[in-house]
């Protein structure tokens, strides 16, 4: 965890500002500046209009009595994405973007949501819930269909999102 942290915090900051020397030593200081500033206005006006896309499909879902989990995720990785922009670098101006267009930003929720299907498989991701005493978690095997640990908490292992009954 440290690793990634790490990676995450000192790593890509170098790189970002490495990008951002060598691409100012191309076009000069101005040019950099105004890409820097560009790509900010650009994600957060984009972030503001496919985040509204989405609240509009979350709350279709919710009015067709479905329960919104494409959408949730639509809107998590907009909001990554956003943030994403709104931070100066090239890297996660990349990344940012490909969180907003639709095509991509799907087949990335795609991937990631495989990946923690396989973590959860492999029992390193629990499934928990909020209970009046607490988090409780319950360990769910997702490959042998076991969802007695979810009975026993009174949860429906039928439902996408696991909520105390009535």
């Amino acid at each position: 965890m440290f690793a990634r942290l790490a990676f995450l915090f000192v790593v890509v900051p170098l790189l970002e500002l490495a990008l951002l020397v060598q691409l100012g030593q191309w076009v000069g200081l101005w040019p950099t500046l105004a890409l820097v500033f560009a790509t900010g206005i650009a994600g957060a006006s984009l972030a503001r209009a496919q985040g509204l896309r989405t609240l509009a499909a979350f709350q279709s879902e919710l009015a067709s009595g479905r329960l919104p989990s494409g959408p949730l995720q639509d809107g998590l990785a907009v909001l990554v994405g956003g943030a994403l922009l709104l931070t100066p670098g090239l890297l996660t101006d990349v990344f940012g973007f490909s969180l907003l267009v639709p095509a991509s930003r799907r087949w990335i929720v795609r991937r990631m949501t495989d990946h923690l299907r396989r973590l959860q498989a492999e029992g390193v991701v629990h499934v928990g819930v909020m209970t009046p005493m607490g988090p409780e978690f319950h360990p769910i095997d997702p490959r042998a269909g076991d969802d007695t640990a979810a009975r026993a908490a009174g949860l429906d292992p039928r439902n996408e999102i696991r909520t105390p009954p009535d």
